[in-house]
């Protein structure tokens, strides 16, 4: 592993190692207080959290590709899992514990099946517009879970749109000193991101709000804290759940599981675009399938590829997971010596820093530029939002792969055709959309279709050339299709296909196929589409099969 790991320290160039510690040590000073928080979204002990940042990280950092990539907790994993398993035992229960490892290691599992079958490719079934809009909600959906701690307030229901309605309730019985000091901590955050966005602010707080709590003695001013954390090392252990138990955690670890692909990937990509580096993201899979792997046999919850941390390692100087280990280090430390300290952290303070995460989390310069780019998109991106606050993140997610897949279908349902016409002063042929009496000139028809023929869009294809045919002003003796678009046919618009040719033969009109690929030429050959045509009627070239078109309508008029 650390061979691995070193001898990716030495490609391009040369890796300063104080550098890269450096950056590791600030990571930790900047994130260590954030996994505390995943750990509250997670519905876990706090100590969890850190557990995250332990083992995981080192599997990562020895197996996987990218040198950036920064595997541990984050909020969108653990809001799948802490909403589906809420209702299976009460959250922070040994048994609810021991279901969350579970998922981590199911989680696990399905990746190795992903890397076995090469599956990397799945993070491209996520479009970047609806993971914009899955990320809003999550961050609305545990924007709205932080408010309860920042306002002291104890959540009861499971629904985002309830817990907001419940939030409102409460107020009136809001402790004034914990929602004094979130509020205070809300403003020192994100005046601390926009003034001094690269110094670890959550630290300083967390540090301020464990003496002020020690000094004054704010839980006895009613500001809850977070307890006991038990310090040491985890123990390696496999969670004890019930068979059916796993069958029912199958969904959310599915779940999990694209949102770990998809989001890793994109990140990994991000990285290696900024740093000109080559991304493995099927060894990445393998890396994450260690780091959830051994978070599940240490009892924390499921790792993910995490764009906010990755970002903060960047920032800090990170340029190989050598800060990662560094990370993971300073982790160990503070588990073995300073985990009392942390009994005095009010609720409040890792409520309003998670809180802080999750406003980020809603990028709404990323929603306002789709909006002005692509006003569908913005829409499929406010429909995954609405799903993930108002059903849950588990269906977000199943609701954000088939609203991609659905956008990418409906385009090639519904594709741009063209006729081809000549222009009066270049003599070339313009495209121009399918109308009434519209023609290449006289008796010659060229038509584009701008997609795979399959079985949704085959109607079309033959509507547009019946509807050419009969409104044409003159006879039409010949068509030529260009199929520069069409690379595939599937077996239903193959017999449409054949249909449609013996019909406008039936009429004693050519038609020949232009600029057809090898790839399209042998789903040709195998559907029986070039026999029903000619073999010699179907060309590489557009102008050659134009120029045989013309020549044919010659000859029917001489």
């Amino acid at each position: 592993m650390l061979k691995s790991l070193f001898g990716r320290l030495g490609q391009g160039e040369r890796v300063s190692f104080m550098r890269d510690s450096l950056a590791g040590l600030s990571l930790a000073c900047m994130n260590i207080p954030q996994v505390l928080g995943y750990a509250r979204i997670a519905g876990m002990p706090a100590v969890t959290g850190l557990y995250t940042v332990l083992l995981p990280l080192v599997a990562f950092a020895g197996i996987g590709s990218s040198r950036h990539l920064v595997v541990a907790a984050d909020s969108a994993t653990a809001a799948i899992f802490s909403s589906a398993l809420a209702r299976m035992a009460p959250p922070g229960s040994a048994h609810y514990m021991a279901l969350v490892s579970m998922v981590a290691l199911l989680s696990a599992g399905f990746l190795l099946v992903a890397r076995l079958f090469r599956l990397g490719f799945l993070a491209d079934f996520l479009s970047r517009t609806v993971l914009v809009g899955f990320m809003a909600g999550v961050g609305v959906q545990v924007g709205i879970a932080m408010a309860y701690d920042m306002l002291g307030l104890q959540v009861t229901a499971h629904n985002p749109l309830v817990q907001a309605l419940d939030l409102v309730r409460g107020i009136p019985h809001l402790v004034p000193l914990s929602a004094a000091l979130s509020l205070g901590m809300c403003v020192a955050l994100f005046t601390g991101k926009k003034f001094a966005p690269h110094k670890p602010l959550a630290l300083v707080l967390v540090v301020g709000g464990i003496l002020a709590s020690w000094a004054f003695g704010l839980q006895a001013r009613g500001v809850a804290l977070v307890g006991p954390l038990t310090g040491g090392l985890p123990s390696l252990h496999f969670p004890d759940v019930s068979w059916n138990d796993i069958l029912s955690l199958l969904p959310v670890a599915t779940s999990c599981v694209f949102v770990i692909i998809a989001q890793s990937a994109a990140t990994s990509r991000s990285c290696g675009y900024e740093f000109q580096e080559t991304v493995d993201e099927n060894r990445d899979i393998l890396g994450l399938c260690a780091a959830n792997a051994v978070a599940g046999l240490s009892g924390t919850f499921a790792v993910n590829g995490s764009p906010t941390q990755t970002a903060m390692a960047i920032q800090a100087g990170a340029r190989s997971q050598w800060a990662q280990l560094v990370f993971s280090a300073v982790t160990l430390v503070v588990l073995l010596f300073l985990t009392g300290p942390l009994h005095y952290l009010p609720r409040c303070v890792l409520g309003t820093i998670v809180f802080s995460v999750a406003v980020g989390m809603i990028d709404l310069q990323a929603l306002k530029h789709i909006r002005e780019e692509s006003p569908g998109e913005f829409r499929l991106a406010l429909m995954t939002a609405a799903t993930v606050v108002g059903v849950g993140v588990e269906q977000g997610i199943l609701v954000a792969i088939a609203l991609s897949l659905v956008r990418h279908v409906r385009h090639s349902y519904e594709p741009h055709t063209m006729v081809l016409e000549e222009d009066a002063q270049t003599r070339l042929l313009e495209a121009s959309i399918v109308k009434a009496g519209v023609e290449t000139e006289p008796g010659l028809i060229v038509y584009r279709f701008c997609a795979d023929l399959f079985y949704a869009n085959c109607n079309r294809f033959a509507d547009d050339i019946r509807f050419l045919i009969q409104t044409a002003p003159t006879p039409v003796r010949c068509v030529v299709v260009d199929a520069s678009a069409i690379t595939d046919i599937d077996y239903s618009a193959a017999a449409l296909l054949r249909n449609v040719l013996q019909e406008l033969q039936a009429q004693s009109i050519l038609v020949l196929f232009g600029r057809v690929n090898p790839f399209l030429h042998a789903d040709m050959e195998r559907h029986r589409i070039s026999a029903a045509l000619g073999e010699g009627n179907i060309y590489p070239q557009l102008h050659t099969a134009v120029a045989a078109a013309r020549s044919h309508a010659r000859c029917e008029q001489a």
